[in-house]
C-alpha cells in the first residue's frame, strides 16, 4: 500500500530517491504537470528529455529546469503530436541522441477543444491525445527495451468516466462532436493502449501504467470559456464532495510515482490515481477505474485500428 496520498507532491514520492544514470522523456515537458514531473526528476540526478511543439517554451522550460537544479542534463526535442511526420521526426532525432529509455511519461495532451483536425486528418483530441503517443510510442520502443527500469506512463483522466472510446467511429466522422465527449474516449483510449501495452511488453521487463493527475489548473484548460469552465467545476464537485483542485506540485506526483514507485513493479495495465492504484468502479464519480477501459477485447481492437491509422506495425 502506497504512503502517499492525493496531496502528496512529485519532491516527496521522490524523496530518497537516487535518479542518476536513468533517461527520462516527457511529452509536454515544456510546461504544466510535465515540466514540474521533469523538474523533480532532474533535481533527482536524472537524465531528461522534454518534448513539445513550441521551441520558445522549451527553451524557456530548460532554463527554468536547469536553474531550480543545477542540472545539465537536461535536453528538449520538438514534438507536435497532432503531425504523424513530427512524431517521426521527434522519435529519429531521439534515437539518434539517446543510447536508452529508462521511464517514457506520456504527458501531453489537449482537452475539450472544438472540432479540429489533425495534420493527417485525426480528429484532434482522439489524434493528439491517442495516436500520436500510441506511434511516438511505438518508434521509441528499442530505446525503451534497452533501458533499465522499463516504464512508460500515459496520462489519462477520471475523464474516462464520460464514455468508453468509440472504436467504431473515433474520429467523429459520422456522430455529432462532442469536446467532452471526445475528450472523455480520448482517455479512455489512454487506459487501453496502458492495457495493450502491458499484454505485449511485459514478458519484456516492460510495463505500462494509466495515470489520473487530478484536477489541476493548467494551460491544458485553454479552449475552455469561463462558463465551461464554471460548469466544469460545479458538475464535478456535486459528483464529488471531497474534490479539490490540486497544485502543480501534486499533480505530477502521481506521474512520478507510477514511474518509480517499487509498489508497482511489475505490475502494470493498471489506472493509478493519487499514488496508488483504483479499484475497478462502474459507478463511483469520485474515483476509481471503469471495467471498460480495461477490457483486453477492447484494447486488442484499438492497438489494431491504431496500427491501421498511423500505418505501422508496432514496435517495427
Amino acid at each position: 500500500m502506497s504512503s502517499f496520498g492525493a496531496q502528496s507532491t512529485a519532491d516527496e514520492v521522490l524523496a530518497g530517491q537516487d535518479l542518476t544514470g536513468k533517461t527520462v522523456f516527457v511529452t509536454g515537458g515544456a510546461s504544466g504537470i510535465g515540466q514540474e514531473a521533469a523538474r523533480a526528476m532532474a533535481a533527482k540526478g536524472a537524465h531528461v528529455v522534454i518534448a513539445a511543439r513550441n521551441l520558445e517554451k522549451l527553451d524557456e522550460a530548460l532554463k527554468a529546469i536547469r536553474s531550480d537544479t543545477g542540472s545539465e542534463t537536461v535536453e528538449s526535442i520538438v514534438l507536435d503530436l497532432a503531425s504523424l511526420d513530427s512524431v517521426r521526426a521527434c522519435a529519429d532525432a531521439a534515437n539518434q541522441r539517446l543510447d536508452k529509455i529508462d521511464l517514457l511519461i506520456n504527458n501531453a495532451g489537449v482537452m475539450a477543444c472544438p472540432l479540429s483536425r489533425t495534420a493527417d486528418g485525426f480528429e484532434m483530441q482522439f489524434g493528439t491525445n491517442h495516436l500520436g503517443h500510441f506511434l511516438l510510442t511505438s518508434r521509441l520502443m528499442p530505446l525503451v527495451e534497452k533501458g533499465q527500469d522499463k516504464r512508460v506512463v500515459n496520462l489519462s483522466s477520471r475523464a474516462h468516466h464520460i464514455a468508453p472510446s468509440n472504436l467504431d467511429d473515433p474520429n467523429f466522422e459520422s456522430a455529432d462532436y462532442d469536446p467532452w465527449l471526445s475528450y472523455g474516449q480520448s482517455k479512455s483510449a489512454n487506459v487501453l493502449f496502458s492495457v495493450g501495452l502491458e499484454q505485449r511488453y511485459s514478458d519484456k521487463g516492460i510495463h505500462a501504467y494509466a495515470v489520473h493527475p487530478g484536477g489541476i489548473m493548467t494551460n491544458l484548460g485553454r479552449h475552455l470559456t469561463e462558463e465551461q469552465s464554471a460548469a466544469l467545476l460545479k458538475r464535478v464537485q456535486e459528483s464529488d464532495s471531497e474534490f479539490a483542485w490540486k497544485t502543480i506540485e501534486q499533480g505530477a506526483a502521481t506521474s512520478c510515482w507510477a514511474a518509480t514507485a517499487p509498489d508497482v513493479e511489475g505490475k502494470g495495465g493498471v489506472y493509478c490515481e493519487d499514488c496508488h492504484v483504483a479499484e475497478v468502479d462502474n459507478h463511483s464519480a469520485a474515483g476509481g477505474v471503469r471495467s471498460y477501459a480495461l477490457d483486453q477485447d477492447s484494447a486488442e481492437t484499438l492497438w489494431s485500428l491504431s496500427e491501421e491509422l498511423v500505418g505501422e506495425t508496432f514496435g517495427s
